[in-house]
Parts: structure tokens; sequence; C-alpha cells
């Protein structure tokens, strides 16, 4: 989603950043009379290890995204490089920018997006929609606002491991009547990838992945198993929740929850109004990373050659040369 000049590319120093079961079982209890009844039985309950409250910062031309993964508080949680909640009005938008070596998730929280690419896929995502791109060895691609007023969503990058870094483009496009969704006793989750309440999402996710939107009516709980090899998050988007222990603080929108280790997370919603939150885990890769803007390989002399294939549009970036987004 960054939009990046050429020419501040190839002549600033490249930093680096680097970072060295199945699960099909959840439950919804209600609060009732003030008593929370006892959670399921993992053998190790996820607690909250950070917070991180994401903070507005300008990308694009022009766009606000609210960054949570992938600042400086937070870098990375290997498979994940970055999380953004934009909030975008025309003119803004991210014009014509490149990716290589890792994956993008937009989900449409709010309006609308047309994106297109240098291979000729244009589209365009409305609220409740998924596109889950996966740039390989090369995209260049714009995402601008296909309505007026202001365009809310969720992009997250997933890195890719080596040996998939230089497959071919694809994406997978979901429509919002698509998503399975399943609600018991004031709990709703949208399976956008992973499983949930006996619900299993068809997408494929080269790095395994699960990505669950869930909203709690008031005076609600849940419980959801996560694969203990996984890494894992929350990210509040409306309202707030007490999160792996239930004599948590109540945490509000706009924060990250990084979750340590376990087999499932326990949650409450005790407000007065709705809470909505995505619940994100991954595999992790552990492989090296070097990420460059948008460019995410595991060696400098990677990401060398990247800026040469780019600039030279060669090795994926051949279209580069013809295509500019209209």
């Amino acid at each position: 989603m960054r939009a990046i000049n050429l020419s501040k590319l190839l002549l600033k120093a490249l930093p680096q950043i680097k970072t060295n079961k199945s699960f099909s079982s959840s439950a919804v209890v209600n609060i009732m009379s003030g008593a929370e009844q006892t959670a399921p039985g993992f053998n190790r309950p996820r607690l909250v290890a950070k917070k991180v409250l994401a903070k507005a910062q300008l990308e694009g031309d022009g766009a606000v995204v609210r960054r949570s993964i992938g600042r400086s508080e937070l870098k990375s949680l290997d498979p994940f490089l970055i999380l953004d909640e934009f909030s975008v009005s025309p003119p803004a938008g991210f014009p014509d920018h490149p990716h290589r070596g890792f994956e993008t998730v937009t989900y449409m929280l709010q309006g609308a997006f047309t994106h297109q690419d240098f291979a000729g896929h244009k589209g365009t995502i409305r609220t409740g929609d998924v596109q889950w791109m996966t740039a390989g060895r090369g995209i260049i691609h714009s995402e601008m606002p296909a309505e007026e007023g202001t365009q809310k969503g969720l992009q997250l990058w997933i890195n890719l491991s080596s040996k998939d870094k230089m497959i071919e483009p694809r994406y997978q496009e979901l429509l919002s009547d698509d998503i399975e969704k399943a609600e018991q006793d004031g709990v709703e989750v949208r399976v956008i990838a992973g499983e949930s309440m006996g619900i299993k999402s068809p997408v494929y996710t080269r790095t395994p992945t699960m990505y669950l939107d869930f909203t709690l009516k008031p005076r609600t709980q849940f419980h959801q198993d996560i694969p203990e090899s996984w890494n894992s998050f929350v990210y509040i988007i409306e309202g707030e929740g007490v999160f792996g222990s239930s004599n948590s603080q109540p945490v509000s929108a706009h924060h990250v929850l990084v979750l340590g280790p376990g087999d499932g997370l326990s949650l409450w919603n005790r407000a007065s109004k709705p809470l909505r939150f995505v619940l994100i885990g991954g595999q992790p890769i552990n492989e090296p990373v070097v990420q460059y803007g948008p460019f995410v390989m595991n060696t400098q002399d990677e990401i060398d050659q990247t800026i040469e294939d780019y600039h030279y549009c060669k090795n994926g970036f051949e279209m580069a040369k013809y295509w500019s987004s209209h």
C-alpha cells in the first residue's frame, strides 16, 4: 500500500530490519448475573504479552494510516510485517508502487477501493470484501478510493518463506457475501482465513494463517483455539474488551495486543457497547528478514538485486516500463 519515489529509493542508504494443529474448537459463554462461567480447558491460555497503540501517520499520497505492527514499538511479529488501519478520502490514496517478497491482505471496513496492476488485473473491493494478494517476484499496482467520503479498512503484510518469495503473483478475492460467518449467543465471527465455530475458510494461505473478525454483544465472552506453535495478535476495531485473563484491564480501540504462548485465547466484553476486533495468527517462518520499504527479502544482496530489477524493469518487473495506472 506504500507509494515510493524511485529516486529516493535508489539514493537512500539501505536500512535493514532483521528478525531472527489444526484448530476447530471454540466456545461462547454468556456472562450471567455478574458471574463468569469457567473457560474451556486450555492447557496454556494465551495472555497479553505486549500492548501497542496504533498511531496515525501519513502514507502514500495524503492517506492516513494507523500503524500498529511495523512501527518502532513493534517492528514485526513473524510472519507479520505491517498492520495498518487506513482512513482515506479522495483525492488521497496509494498511487503506483511496487512490492516483492510477501503478501498483502486488504479488508474493507467502510467504502470501496479500486486496485489495478501492471499485469492488467483491475477490480474494486467494497465494505466487507477481502483481497489477498501474493506479490511474489513482483507487482506494481495502485490502490485508490472508489467513492466519495472516507474509505476505511485494514491492510496486513504477511511474509513469504525464501522458497516462495519469487513465485508468480496471484490474487484471491472474496466478496463480503462469500465470507462465511457464524453466530452463537451474541458472538459473531467472519472467517476470512482459518477456522472458528466449526466454519473453515476456503482461502489458501501460503504462510499458514488465521484471520477472524469477531463482534461481541455486551456481556458475552468467547474462547478460541490457536495453534500452539503460531504467533498471534488482536487488533481492536471498535469498543473495548478484556483479553487473556479475566482480571485484566479493558483495552480500547486502535490497540494491537500481542499474545504470549499457549493454545487458546479467552476474552470478555463487559462494556455496554459491542466489541469488534480481529484475531490474527500465523506460523512463524523463522528466516532472516531484510526489508527496504515495499521489498522484503532474506539478504541484503537480494534487496540490492530487487532494486536493480525494479529500476531496469526486469526479473518480474518487465511490464513496469510501459504501464501506469489510470
